[in-house]
């Protein structure tokens, strides 16, 4: 086995935000040596990786010399130069997840044609290459509202996505390659991260529930284990892990799912890299998503995932109404609380919505740790001064 660990191997990561922060805390658990490519140069992780690179992740000539400086390449976000990948992959350099499987999910249209053509339940969808092409089709009474509304790219924490009930709405649209999706009426939002190395091992964390902000469309609340029957989580389960199977994965694959009202589950879409449904690991798992990503890009032995007591993601986003210098205000309050642990990603400035750091909540009965997620809800204001 290659020495990672307090030696010259350089791990490159594309993506310098909250995702790759979190992930620096297991390199320099390990002493492994890690340079960071982002656009801004107050990224969250500017301040403690090894080497800080600034510039743009879309532009080719900026990947691609980035990854002739690294000896493995892995992103914290899908939004790439897919290209200069493909070219680096064919010099010999080690990219994991692999490009191919960063430009099928990167494009939410080609993704959704990846599942039908690989017989993985999702919900059925119509593609377009504008909003002429979609207004045309509502027009000739081949597409019915209401309907859900995906941008292809560059969508992220519910933007790009739209729930269409009428014809304004729908007139409205930004002018883009998107995808309409019919509107499935569901339960439960869920999610599996799947873990999977160069070997073939592959380990599922535990089916998590999502809790939506209905305005924002973004996670509030993760709930680890989700609150449903056996049965269902264990066709979830199977679902993600033969989603993992057909990329033929490397590395973390997020894949978010709905049950139906009849049980049945859908893949909704899914995010080659650590993901907001795996951050109570942190505290709650034997082995948390971002040290097992470092296992499975590296092909070392993967961790238990199994948790060792239930846990609560909460999304800490900025208030509507503030944007500016950042104040978190009553996090002190919360700190009393036992099982109480925040974490912030060093976002300088807040903005509404923005996600600006999570808090865990652990407690041996999830009922009473979303009781005490609630309290934190409300409690914690992130504000501007």
């Amino acid at each position: 086995m290659k020495n990672y660990f307090s030696s010259d191997f350089k791990l490159g990561v594309l993506g310098g935000g909250q995702l790759g922060r979190m992930l620096l805390a297991e390199t320099q658990k390990f002493d492994i040596y890690t340079a960071i490519l982002d656009a801004s140069p107050d990224a969250p992780c500017s301040q403690i990786c090894n080497e800080f690179h600034v510039g743009n992740l879309l532009d080719y000539d900026t990947v691609y010399n980035f990854g002739k400086k690294v000896d493995v390449l892995t992103i914290e976000i899908e939004n790439v130069n897919i290209d200069a990948l493909d070219k680096l992959e064919a010099e010999g350099l080690t990219i994991y997840p692999k490009p191919k499987d960063i430009r099928i999910i990167q494009n939410k249209a080609h993704q959704k044609l990846f599942y039908s053509d690989h017989n993985i339940p999702t919900a059925d969808f119509s593609r377009f290459t504008s909003l002429e092409e979609l207004k045309h089709t509502f027009q000739n009474s081949v597409l019915e509202l209401p309907f859900v509304w995906k941008s292809a790219r560059f969508g992220y924490d519910g933007t790009g996505v739209k729930v269409v009930r009428t014809e304004a709405e729908l007139n409205a649209l930004p002018n883009v390659e998107c995808i309409a999706e019919k509107l499935i009426p569901f339960k439960n939002e869920l999610a599996v991260i799947v873990a999977r190395n160069t070997n073939g091992e592959v380990k599922t964390y535990p089916v998590v529930e999502m809790e939506f902000h209905p305005e924002a469309n973004q996670v509030e609340y993760v709930i680890c284990p989700a609150r449903i029957e056996d049965h269902v989580a264990d066709k979830a389960r199977k679902v993600a892990l033969q989603v993992a199977n057909e990329f033929d994965f490397v590395g973390l694959l997020a894949v978010e799912m709905f049950q139906t009202e009849d049980d049945e589950i859908l893949v909704n879409e899914v995010a080659p890299r650590t993901h907001n449904s795996g951050h109570y690991s942190i505290e709650a798992s034997y082995t948390n998503q971002f040290e097992q990503h470092l296992r499975t890009i590296l092909n070392l032995p993967l961790g238990n995932t199994d948790s060792k007591v239930g846990g609560i993601m909460v999304n800490l986003v900025g208030e509507e109404g503030y944007t500016g210098d950042v104040v978190y205000e009553n996090l002190d309050t919360t700190l009393s609380i036992d099982g109480v642990t925040p974490h912030i990603y060093g976002k300088k400035t807040t903005k509404p919505f923005r996600k600006m750091g999570h808090v865990t909540i652990v407690h041996e009965d999830i009922n009473t740790a979303r009781e005490i997620a609630q309290q934190v809800k409300e409690t914690i204001r992130v504000i501007s001064k």
